[in-house]
């Protein structure tokens, strides 16, 4: 399993509109330059965190701007907004396990209840995290 530059990215977005909302007007070029991404590559996770009711994004003098407080938004949100994935298993099973092999006939029934015990326990974990936690150790 491997979470993409995506879930990083977007708590970078977060955070430093919460730490430069109040001097500066938060736009995708101003969070390009910050994150050292290109501003397109920021608009698109910038949509799906709009989507995911994170942020609000007002055209023209607006600029982004939070919708709930840092203490209010766990790592778990922002993996559920970014991670297109996120819905799917954490462990994939191989398709074509040998029916006739004791092995490869019963895998699938012993492992499901152990993976599905680690995905609960990540999930639960990132719930632990919240950007205020982020935002803490930066300032």
């Amino acid at each position: 399993m491997q979470i993409s530059t995506k879930f990083t990215i977007a708590i970078h977005i977060l955070t430093a509109t919460a730490y430069f909302s109040p001097t500066a007007k938060i736009t995708s070029e101003f969070l390009a330059d910050s994150v050292g991404s290109n501003p397109v590559i920021i608009r698109n996770i910038m949509a799906q965190l709009k989507d995911a009711n994170l942020i609000a994004v007002k055209r023209g003098p607006g600029g982004l701007t939070l919708t709930r407080p840092l203490s209010a938004v766990t790592f778990f949100d922002v993996y559920k907004a970014v991670e297109t994935n996120s819905d799917d298993p954490l462990f994939r099973f191989h398709e074509h396990p040998h029916p006739a092999c004791p092995v490869g006939r019963q895998i699938h029934r012993a492992l499901d209840e152990s993976l599905h015990a680690v995905q609960h326990a990540f999930e639960k974990e990132l719930q632990r995290h919240t950007l205020q936690d982020v935002y803490q150790r930066i300032k």
